[in-house]
């Protein structure tokens, strides 16, 4: 999968299904990782490791993953667990907070990510 963007813009909007960044939008869920931004394809109610392939492939520059779950929602143990054997921190949040932090971390030069779910 190409990315969108290559890179680590921050996100400069979020809602109406999508998200800005870059002077660019993006109708739907994104995975921001060091590598670029991408199209996620993944459902918030049946999150499952596979979700984060992307994610475990870059994970020697990524210490913490922030889940934007839309509203705020627990991921599976089984997603849970698989972070924590890459040794990821993954801190799931509403989409809104994970916006914010994720700008504010990169702000920071801190290795973070962030998969994010598009709210209306």
């Amino acid at each position: 999968m190409t990315a969108f963007f290559p890179g680590q813009p921050t996100i400069d909007a979020y809602g109406d299904g999508g998200f800005r960044f870059a002077g660019m939008s993006h109708r739907g869920s994104i995975l921001a990782l060091p590598s670029g931004i991408y199209h996620w394809n993944a459902d918030r109610a049946a999150l499952k490791p596979e979700d984060f392939a992307r994610v475990f492939s870059e994970k020697a520059d990524v210490d913490h993953l922030l889940l934007g779950t839309g509203t705020m929602a627990r991921p599976p143990r089984e997603v849970i667990q698989a972070f924590a054997e890459y040794g990821i921190t993954l801190e799931p949040m509403a989409t809104g907070a994970a916006v914010s932090t994720y700008n504010l971390l990169l702000a920071e030069r801190r290795k973070v990510a962030a998969a994010l779910i598009a709210v209306a």
